[in-house]
């Protein structure tokens, strides 16, 4: 009887519409969320800035800035868990040249589809509260995420200025959300 019920669905049309439609949308479904990203790992090892370390100097001596001849660390901050567990440092590092770079230490996030590095004005904040707030005001991409672990530089466009954001997230393109962000705090020079 089962058998009958069934050969006389497949002969009908409205079967191979709900059948198509279902396919199309599973298909759909597949490519915007990709979820066999969840257990993909793509580990990057950028190599990173030079940075002198601090020497201390002898009682009397003068303390006259020297000159730019290395590698400085302009403002740092470490990630904290947005939608997916997030963590890491991120630091932005002016060069010799006046050049600046975006470094990411030790990141580990999880994979997903279209992430991205932004910086943004925006203040970091803890919980469901910080997960979409990067594009409300002013941001810049600074390109895809190279990988969800490990070490990773992104060079900043000389008409950026660094001093003009306080964040860095790791996007979301495709869902507008971050999945993890560090507040740049100024290092003091």
């Amino acid at each position: 009887m089962t058998r009958t019920v069934i050969q006389r669905l497949l002969t009908r049309p409205a079967t191979w519409v709900v059948i198509a439609a279902l396919s199309i949308g599973g298909a759909g479904a597949l490519y915007w969320f990709q979820p066999w990203r969840l257990f993909t790992d793509t580990v990057v090892t950028d190599t990173l800035s030079s940075l002198p370390s601090p020497t201390p100097q002898p009682a009397g001596a003068s303390s006259a800035p020297a000159v730019a001849s290395a590698a400085a660390v302009i403002a740092q901050g470490s990630f904290v868990t947005h939608e997916h567990d997030t963590s890491g440092e991120a630091r932005v590092v002016r060069n010799p040249d006046g050049t600046h770079q975006l470094e990411l230490i030790g990141l580990d996030t999880s994979d997903g589809p279209d992430l991205r590095v932004w910086l943004s004005d925006q203040q970091v904040r803890t919980g469901t509260a910080g997960w979409r707030v990067f594009d409300d005001g002013t941001y810049v991409e600074l390109g895809k995420l190279k990988g969800n672990h490990g070490d990773q530089v992104y060079r900043l466009a000389a008409d950026i200025d660094p001093s003009a954001f306080r964040s860095v997230s790791i996007w979301c393109k495709r869902f507008s959300v971050s999945f993890g962000a560090a507040e740049l705090k100024t290092v003091a020079s």
